[in-house]
């Protein structure tokens, strides 16, 4: 089906129905339960699941296939951004012009970083790569985002917003004054309860997540490519390639620009949620945050980058709101010592201290599973294939013994 394979096909509908009943899954536990603090299913979560997948899933095609571990890609987020919100603030607050937009400019922007850090390998493109960014960011900051200045371009530490005095050429008098798709904003929603739960289903996480089921389908015919095909071989010995008369160049360009691109697809859909860009998207930490998912998913997987972004984005939302609060209601039932004991235990690895629950978790995936939480699904899945194996092995023996 769509040119793929059985295994690639099923992979895909898996991705497609997570990704539509995401609003159930999501919500396991009753609505105003003690455990409903670790439900997912708010709108604003879900939506940053499916575009950090997104910007994962483009990280990938670079690191995954060709070995480049790119420290720089928050520039292609942040211009994707800015480009998205400039579209709202020249013609109007539909969708579409700024993430075509979003995904042109970081793709030109891609080509000018690519162009140049390409010319070395190793730690010596990654540092090209953090150089890049944090221009990017200080020019955004600053330079290029001085009030005072006729070329503002990015209002600097205040961030860049629509105003009322923006010119919004295609804006009519009867359309929402928010990011919409033809009408359709991108806050609406439709609860549903049943019972105790409360399920919230929102336009705009269904579009982007359309969108990152198209990305992940596009990656997926990139991976299954002769392209991609060839960039593995880069990653493989680039050095071997070259000795035959290979020139490798135009390949690792390409996977570049097309990762930047899917970068700045995810920074454009940010902009959706949020009609304001803002320079802290181009900082060397959100460039470190989607490395992490993508090692944490699984490098050079299908799926690991996407279940890499669910995975910390559910961390950093989550467990970072747990305070001391939700604690004692939590330890409510023990005597006042041990609770205050456990209390205090507990919170150093929650709230504020979410990072060093996080780093445990990725020092243990990278040493017990080093292909990320992929390897781990497949470990079990053969753990348990094997133990079936067993167990009929075992029912034919007993069945064919004969009696005595």
């Amino acid at each position: 089906m769509f040119g793929l394979d059985t295994k690639d096909t099923r992979l895909l509908l898996i991705v497609a129905a997570l990704a539509l009943l995401a609003p159930f899954l999501l919500n396991p536990f009753p609505d105003g339960s003690a455990m409903a603090q670790f439900n997912a299913g708010y709108p604003d979560l879900m939506q940053r699941f499916v575009i950090f997948g997104i910007f994962a899933i483009g990280f990938n095609i670079l690191f995954g296939l060709t070995g480049y571990l790119s420290f720089g890609h928050a520039a292609f987020l942040g211009v994707g951004s800015y480009s998205a919100v400039w579209m709202f603030k020249l013609l109007g607050y539909n969708v579409l012009p700024g993430i075509v937009l979003s995904v042109i400019v970081s793709g030109l922007f891609a080509v000018v970083i690519g162009y140049i850090s390409l010319r070395r390998s190793g730690i010596y493109f990654s540092i090209l790569t953090l150089a890049f960014a944090q221009m990017s960011y200080n020019l955004a900051y600053s330079v290029l985002g001085n009030p005072s200045s006729n070329f503002n371009l990015t209002n600097g530490e205040t961030g860049l917003q629509v105003y009322t005095s923006d010119p919004q050429l295609l804006q009519t008098a009867g359309a929402p004054d928010l990011p919409n798709l033809f009408g359709v904003t991108m806050r609406s929603s439709v609860q549903l309860d049943i019972g105790p739960w409360l399920f919230t289903f929102n336009a705009g996480y269904y579009l982007c997540a359309v969108i990152m089921l198209i990305s992940f389908y596009i990656s997926v015919r990139i991976f299954r490519s002769p392209f991609g095909m060839m960039l593995r071989a880069v990653k493989s010995n680039q050095q071997r390639m070259h000795y035959t008369g290979l020139n490798t160049r135009p390949y690792t360009l390409a996977a570049f620009v097309i990762s930047g691109m899917y970068a700045g697809l995810a920074g454009g859909l940010l902009s959706t949620m949020d009609p304001l860009a803002g320079a802290e998207r181009m900082q060397w930490t959100a460039s470190g945050e989607v490395v992490l998912m993508t090692i944490l998913g699984g490098a050079g997987t299908l799926i690991g980058p996407v279940l890499g972004a669910g995975f910390i984005k559910y961390f950093e939302n989550i467990f970072s709101k747990i305070n001391e609060g939700v604690l004692h209601g939590w330890f409510g039932f023990l005597p006042d010592g041990m609770e205050n004991a456990a209390v205090w235990v507990v919170e150093h690895f929650v709230g504020p201290g979410w990072h060093l629950t996080l780093g445990l978790l990725f020092m243990l995936v990278v040493t017990f599973l080093p292909g990320g939480l992929v390897e781990g699904g497949q470990r079990l899945l053969r753990l348990f294939s094997n133990r079936r194996e067993r167990n009929k092995a075992a029912k034919s023996a007993t069945q064919s013994k004969p009696a005595e």
